[in-house]
């Protein structure tokens, strides 16, 4: 077999330039899209988990509180209140904050806003030191 001319070398060259061209051009852009999209979704985890990590803070002082408040009443309401809320801050003290990967995590968190949502729609009446405190949910 002969070798090939040199004017067919370059011929080839300027042929195969378009694909050359576009599968740098390829690469180029699908690195430069993975870098963006890396700091991209950083800036929206962190945001998202700092909001996250509010609102449950949020419903932990808000149980913490009203523990404290209610230690002293030994009625039978105010049992189950205290019962209730112990059970909020068990689910909150078991979230897995440090795990973003953990599977039911949404579903834990739609758990404790539940929660939430049901002891802040409280008669406050007879907590002590509180009676005009009214407590509204999110």
């Amino acid at each position: 077999m002969a070798a090939a001319s040199p004017s067919s070398d370059m011929f080839d060259e300027i042929v195969m330039a378009e694909e050359r061209f576009h599968g740098e051009g390829y690469q180029e852009g699908y690195a430069e899209g993975s870098h963006v999209g890396v700091a991209e979704g950083r800036r929206y985890g962190s945001l998202h988990g700092a909001k996250i990590g509010s609102e449950i803070g949020c419903y932990l002082g808000f149980a913490l509180t009203w523990q404290c408040l209610l230690q002293k009443c030994t009625d039978e309401k105010n049992g189950k209140k205290i019962r209730a809320l112990d059970s909020l801050i068990g689910m909150i003290q078991k979230f897995p904050y440090e795990d973003p990967t953990y599977d039911k995590l949404q579903e834990d968190l739609e758990k404790i806003r539940g929660k939430f949502k049901q002891l802040s729609h409280w008669e406050p009446e007879r907590a002590p030191n509180c009676k005009y405190l009214k407590i509204e949910a999110k």
